[in-house]
């Protein structure tokens, strides 16, 4: 090999997202690639020419077998927008000057929607200019809303979180509303597409009913229809514990969020993504006012993507496996691609991986299919569980010192 590797994370973070920085490491090595560099913070980092040697920290297979048990992006990751090409020429010429002095040859970028968008904007302007980098795009978002992939890494293991703490959750309801229900909302991330609200029902099990009610952004969210089906489980149905599962992205009829009708955020990042908030919360105050029962909400935030001591091995595996094949596939002259996965069998599960050009990914959101969400709009069908319940199995037990999990941190190794 003449070139040099470099790799960045971009966007949320995930359980297992260093898992695919594992495996574009081992790739690397087993090509004999002579230096393989970080984007500390992705794109933006390289632009601030913030840039690791992968080799200060990670030398060994034990410090690999560590890295894919460390949550969080290693690398440090951002939300940055490429400007297009036009009117910014300046800021591509000096990305590609940058590789240039290091003679990085290899780009590997590791992310969801927006960050296949910088690989297409980059590989684009590399074969109109001639450049000889190679760019390909790692896929990984909790929200599984790539196209062209049946999955994304990093969906797995925060589905096997959401159902875990879901059916903890329901088991502690359950213990109130002796005299009167006690109603529990679960606020879940997703803003458009709700493949990680959907996973609450993987709680369903020969223990546990799952959650009451699960709505999706898919579906217009109407607040006279949620209350109403809150009293047919109370009154007809005698439930004293009801816990229902919500996205934060739930939309009215109209187009608004339902999380703007009570405090409202106005933070807007790069990719002009409105920050979701409150949307549990609203609903709970709404219970109480409209229905005098008592309500409480949890949001799981953060914790449903860094929660890699429940990361799900067949995740962790894909992971790794589209991070390699990635550098595999850079090396072997392939540009403007990111790796896939594709599903022969659900029973006994068996994946394969592909290629498929970044201009069929890059701004396209899958979201889930109409057909499987039923019941009105609140809840999701077999046809979803059997599609998800793969993805969770198994688990990648943490290294522990003084009963906590060890992380591999950017503390440099004696040379």
């Amino acid at each position: 090999m003449k070139g040099n590797v470099i790799v960045g994370q971009s966007g949320g973070p995930t359980a297992v997202i260093n898992s695919s920085l594992a495996g574009v490491i081992k790739a690397s090595w087993k090509a004999g690639i002579r230096r393989i560099y970080g984007m500390h913070h992705g794109i933006e980092g390289l632009l601030n020419e913030d840039i690791i040697d992968i080799e200060d920290y990670v030398t060994s297979s034990q410090d690999l077998s560590l890295l894919k048990r460390t949550p969080s992006a290693f690398l440090g990751t951002c939300r940055y927008k490429l400007p297009p090409v036009e009117g910014h020429e300046d800021i591509y010429e000096k990305i590609f000057d940058i590789l240039d002095k290091k003679n990085i040859e290899y780009f590997l970028y590791n992310g969801g929607n927006d960050s296949m968008d910088t690989i297409k904007m980059l590989s684009d302007y590399a074969t109109h200019h001639n450049k000889k980098q190679k760019f390909m795009g790692i896929p990984k978002t909790i929200d599984n809303d790539l196209p062209m992939t049946d999955h994304c890494p990093g969906y797995g293991s925060a589905a096997k979180y959401i159902a875990t703490s879901m059916k903890e959750i329901i088991r502690d309801n359950e213990s109130y509303g002796v005299s009167k229900p006690t109603i529990c909302i679960v606020e879940i991330m997703g803003r458009h597409a709700g493949w990680l609200t959907a996973s609450a029902a993987l709680s369903k099990d020969i223990d546990c009913n799952g959650p009451d009610l699960i709505y999706l952004p898919e579906v217009p969210f109407d607040i006279d229809s949620f209350i109403d089906k809150i009293n047919e489980l109370v009154e007809k149905q005698k439930k004293k514990s009801i816990v229902i599962a919500v996205s934060e992205g739930l939309k009215l009829a109209d187009g608004r969020f339902v999380c703007e009708l009570g405090t409202i955020n106005d933070h807007i990042d790069a990719f002009g993504h409105k920050q979701l908030a409150g949307t549990a919360a609203f609903l709970a105050n709404v219970v109480t006012q409209r229905t005098g029962l008592k309500s409480r909400y949890i949001e799981f935030s953060s914790l449903q993507r860094c929660a890699a001591h429940l990361s799900s091995r067949a995740d962790s595996d894909e992971a790794y496996n589209v991070g390699y094949l990635a550098a595999k596939a850079a090396f072997e002259g392939n540009t403007g691609m990111m790796i896939t996965i594709q599903v022969q069998s659900r029973e006994p599960y068996v994946e394969s991986y592909s290629m498929f050009d970044i201009h069929e990914v890059a701004n396209i959101e899958r979201k889930v299919p109409k057909s499987w969400i039923i019941n009105d709009g609140t809840y999701v069908s077999d046809e979803y569980l059997n599609y998800a319940r793969p993805f969770i199995i198994g688990r990648v037990p943490p290294y522990t010192a003084g009963g906590l999990p060890v992380h591999l941190t950017m503390k440099k190794k004696r040379k």
